[in-house]
């Protein structure tokens, strides 16, 4: 299945061909066209624009970005090992996470923000808790704008206070390699109804864990956040393998 790049949140769907065409053009007086494009291109895999599955036409993309076949082939090849896009006979199409795959992720995910959490709870530093609050309300506004890339950069935010404050830098540096594949994930399931609230809430469970210096209640408050988040992507992929084979 072939999408033309446009808005990538529901707020942006609306825009005519003209916003749309005004939207993807690369401004070439600063960073270089590869290093744009590949923005452009992230945000529409990340903003479920481009699904997992969807085929990529070089030349449709070549047009959208206005850019050369150059800059779309490095593009691809960037997003190819971030592990967005994977290579196949039908040529390059957004990659889709096997639910083997999706597991791992969670479960490494999982027990490395518990050991944060709980690390940042029993540090007895009164401030990480308020930093922690404020990311929270970051990924609540941005929610409320109904924009997935700000959710997506509030979310890392979050975590990134979370490790830094843990003292888990080695863990982090272990996240932030799965980065790309943890955000496809994240970008499936904060999009489902009422994820929005029971996120937040979530997570605001593992701030007030932290708050009030219990290690333990942390621990499982995230074990408990990234569970259900899980199941939320099993169910998100199964939904787009049983799309796909409709379509089929």
């Amino acid at each position: 299945m072939v999408r033309a790049v446009t808005g990538f949140t529901k707020a942006d769907s609306s825009a005519g061909p003209a916003s749309d065409a005004m939207l993807m053009k690369v401004d070439r007086s600063a960073r270089t066209l590869r290093e744009m494009a590949t923005e452009k291109m992230r945000d529409a895999i990340l903003g479920l624009h481009f699904r997992p599955g969807d085929r990529l036409v070089e030349r449709s993309l070549c047009a959208q970005l206005d850019v050369s076949r150059s800059v779309v082939r490095e593009v691809l090849r960037h997003l190819e090992a971030e592990g967005l896009v994977e290579s196949s006979g039908r040529g390059p199409t957004v990659a889709r996470p096997t639910a083997d795959q999706a597991r791992q992720i969670y479960e490494i995910r999982a027990h490395l923000e518990a050991l944060a959490a709980q690390a940042c709870a029993e540090s007895g530093r009164a401030d990480l808790a308020e930093a922690l609050s404020a990311a929270l309300a970051g990924i609540r506004a941005a929610y409320a704008e109904g924009s997935i890339r700000n959710v997506l950069g509030a979310t890392h935010e979050f975590y990134r206070l979370l490790f830094e404050g843990g003292g888990k830098d080695v863990a982090w540096g272990i996240v932030c390699s799965l980065n790309a594949r943890i955000t496809q994930l994240r970008s499936m399931t904060i999009a489902t109804p009422g994820r929005s609230q029971e996120g937040p809430e979530q997570m605001g469970r593992i701030v007030e864990a932290i708050r009030a210096g219990d290690g333990p209640r942390a621990y499982q408050a995230c074990l408990v956040h990234v569970g259900r988040a899980a199941e939320i992507a099993r169910m998100q992929l199964m939904a787009e393998t049983s799309r796909e084979a409709d379509q089929g």
